[in-house]
C-alpha cells in the first residue's frame, strides 16, 4: 500500500533521519502484570511503575513471599527470569544464589538480528567512564561475504584504563548466537586484549568479534 515515512531521532542526539518503509512497528514499552493480584492488600510493596519491590535476595516486603521475572525491575526477558528462578531456588536451599545484571544479553530477532550485552556508549558517557571502541564490519568477514550476508557490524566497548570489556553490540546474521562469547568473557572480567588473542576458526562470522576486539587497539587485520 502506501509508503510510510518515519522521523527517527538518534538516542545520542543529532539530526533527524527520515526512513521510508511499507510498514512501521511502533514499540512503546511494556508494563508488569501486577494489577488485580491483590498485592497491596496482602502487604507486598510496589514501586511507582507497578513492579514488585524486592531486596538483594528477591524477598518482598511480605515475609515468605519472593518475586522474580517480569514483575520486578530489570529487563523483561525469559532468560533473565530463568536465572533469577535458579538463584532464588539456591537461596532457599541455603546456597549463594546470584544474578549478574551487568551481563544479560538481549536479542532483537529481526533480519539482520541485533544483539547486545553490557553498557551502551550513551550509558558510559552519562556515567563519566572513559572508554575505547573497536568496530568491525561484516563486509570484511570472509564467511559473511561468501554467504552474501554482509549487513551489520560488531562493536566492542572497553574501559580506557583497564581494557575490561564493558559492552558488546552486534548487528548481523546470527548476532544472537555470537553475543554469548562476549557474555562469557565479561563474566570473567575479560579484556579486549583477551578476546583479541583468542584464536577463532576461519571462516566464521565470529571472527568479526575477534577483529572488533583487535580494533579496540587499532590493529584489526582485515579492515
Amino acid at each position: 500500500g502506501k509508503t510510510l515515512i518515519a522521523q527517527v531521532e538518534p538516542a545520542a542526539g543529532g539530526a533527524l533521519e527520515k526512513i521510508e518503509a511499507d510498514v512501521v512497528l511502533v514499540c512503546i514499552g511494556r508494563v508488569p502484570y501486577t494489577d488485580g493480584l491483590g498485592l497491596k492488600e496482602a502487604g507486598v510493596a510496589l514501586d511507582n511503575r507497578g513492579r514488585v519491590q524486592i531486596d538483594a535476595h528477591f524477598a518482598t516486603s511480605l515475609k515468605g513471599v519472593y518475586a522474580i521475572g517480569d514483575v520486578v525491575a530489570g529487563p523483561m526477558l525469559a532468560h533473565k527470569a530463568e536465572d533469577e528462578g535458579v538463584a532464588i531456588a539456591e537461596i532457599l536451599a541455603g546456597q549463594a544464589g546470584h544474578v549478574n545484571y551487568d551481563v544479560i544479553p538481549g536479542v532483537v530477532y529481526t533480519t539482520p538480528e541485533v544483539s547486545s550485552v553490557g553498557k551502551t556508549e550513551e550509558e558510559l558517557k552519562q556515567a563519566g567512564i572513559a572508554y575505547t571502541t573497536g568496530k568491525f564490519p561484516f563486509t570484511a568477514n570472509g564467511r559473511s561475504k561468501v554467504n552474501q550476508t554482509t549487513d551489520g557490524f560488531v562493536k566492542i566497548l572497553a574501559d580506557a584504563k583497564t581494557d575490561r570489556v564493558l559492552g558488546v553490540h552486534i548487528v548481523g546474521r546470527e548476532a544472537g548466537e555470537m553475543i554469548h562469547e562476549a557474555c562469557v568473557l565479561m563474566e570473567f572480567g575479560g579484556s579486549a586484549e583477551d578476546l583479541a588473542r583468542t584464536c577463532h576458526a576461519h571462516p566464521t562470522r565470529s571472527e568479526a568479534v575477534k577483529e572488533a576486539a583487535l580494533a579496540v587497539g587499532k590493529r584489526a587485520i582485515h579492515m
